[in-house]
């Protein structure tokens, strides 16, 4: 196998301990560098599977922290930016605290000294379905990861945990595995779906915000997918066509839970069915596969 191609056969990605990565946004040395990053007591860390409602979430927590914030930033990414993927002319470590992070890195590739510290890890997943529907649409729009031509070939590729951000189960097993060795909140997509003003408060309470009624009102109407959708700060409309063909889909889709109904066939979703029994087996996280549950 060539440098430039991971196991996954995908010439954008490459592959380190079992993490897919795009190549063109960081490096296996990076990555690994990552290890011995300094972690601050008042650190949040944001971390998904691809495609779990990483943005969603970010939306959330950025304006929780909003009042903390000394900087002035354009897009959340800069105040909440992904660990794992460095930007030009950006200083990771040296800003003001709390310091946000986003993540899509598996529990044995984060930071060690997160394991030993109070920091805060926000774990949110998302039924491996709907999961894998947001990742075949996301792969037609984004020029750095290859497009899948069919849902029947992303499905072999994705059970096998051969896609951006290798294996979904390995992912969410584990961390809710080692969750009590992080201080760790776990939430589901669904359950923001279900009901946000919950998660918003919920999230509040683990990172110690004490906010009043009409600040949780004011995220939760900033933090609906509608409203996400308009805000350049967190639409993600800002990526460059270089990087995302935008004639092609927008970073932020649907927002919904069962999507895949629309999209696997009924043996397709008895096979995935029968994979994801298997491999869960033992695991005792409640999936919501559709919001009538």
């Amino acid at each position: 196998m060539s440098d430039d191609q991971s196991a996954s056969g995908d010439a954008y990605l490459k592959e380190y301990k079992g993490y897919h990565f795009l190549k063109e946004k960081t490096s296996s040395e990076y990555i690994q560098s990552l290890e011995d990053f300094e972690i601050r007591d008042s650190d949040v860390f944001l971390v998904t599977y691809p495609k779990s409602g990483t943005v969603w979430t970010q939306q959330i927590v950025t304006l929780i922290f909003e009042d903390d914030c000394t900087e002035d930033y354009q897009k959340n990414i800069e105040r909440m930016p992904w660990i794992e993927f460095p930007m030009d002319g950006y200083d990771f470590v040296n800003r003001p605290s709390p310091r946000l992070y986003a993540s899509h890195l598996p529990y044995h590739l984060v930071p060690k000294a997160l394991k030993e510290k109070k920091a805060k890890v926000i774990y949110v997943f998302r039924n491996p379905k709907d999961t894998m529907v947001s990742y075949f649409h996301f792969s037609k729009m984004m020029n750095d990861l290859e497009t899948m031509p069919s849902i029947t070939e992303l499905i072999e590729r994705y059970l096998n945990g051969k896609v951006l951000g290798g294996s979904w189960f390995d992912h969410v097993k584990g961390w809710y595995d080692h969750k009590d060795q992080v201080n760790a909140l776990f939430l589901s997509y669904e359950e923001i779906s279900k009901d946000l003003r919950s998660a918003v408060l919920k999230i509040s309470k683990f990172v110690g915000k004490q906010l009043d009624d009409a600040t949780i009102d004011k995220i939760v109407e900033k933090s609906t997918f509608k409203n996400m959708r308009n805000d350049p700060k967190a639409n993600y409309e800002f990526m460059p066509d270089h990087v995302a063909d935008k004639k092609k889909g927008r970073f932020m889709r649907k927002g919904t839970v069962g999507d895949w109904k629309h999209t696997l066939t009924v043996a397709q979703n008895e096979y995935f069915d029968e994979v994801f029994q298997a491999k869960m087996k033992g695991v005792p996280l409640k999936m919501i596969w559709d919001l009538d549950e």
